[in-house]
């Protein structure tokens, strides 16, 4: 019975460590930054791009969800976090090619507007990154 505890502990706390708190804290600036940058856009300009600063919000309870899921390990938090990196670059792939496709759709800029252009491209690669890290913490656990 220990044996399984101790395992189960290690489990847990490696999705954070190691390469894994690099995307603990990248996930968790983009919260800080999607979640402030849309509650603003949402209380003092909703008229001017409602769909794009409600994607907004939408992106930063996906990297808020994620933060948390990295941060408390174990095997339930990575599979909810490997949905929701998923969803995340299926957001991105979609955003990304609506903004591009139809530019008056948004007014505004979203998180995941081209491609998350405007966050340096980090909104596509954070997902595809933390996918692999989560594959991987899988495997060796």
């Amino acid at each position: 019975m220990a044996e399984s505890t101790e395992s189960t502990k290690s489990v847990r706390t490696g999705l954070g460590q190691g390469p894994g708190r690099l995307l603990v804290m990248l996930y968790g600036v983009f919260t800080v930054a999607a979640a402030s940058r849309s509650i603003y856009q949402l209380i003092a300009q909703y008229d001017e791009a409602p769909l794009a600063y409600i994607l907004s919000a939408v992106s930063a309870v996906v990297y808020a969800f994620i933060t948390v899921s990295l941060v408390r390990g174990g095997e339930g938090a990575r599979k909810a976090a490997m949905v929701c990196c998923a969803a995340e670059l299926l957001g991105v792939l979609t955003v990304g090619t609506w903004t591009l496709a139809d530019p008056s759709a948004f007014p505004d800029q979203t998180v995941w507007s081209d491609y998350g252009m405007g966050y340096l491209f980090i909104p596509i690669f954070l997902p595809v990154t933390g996918l692999m890290w989560l594959r991987r913490a899988r495997q060796a656990g």
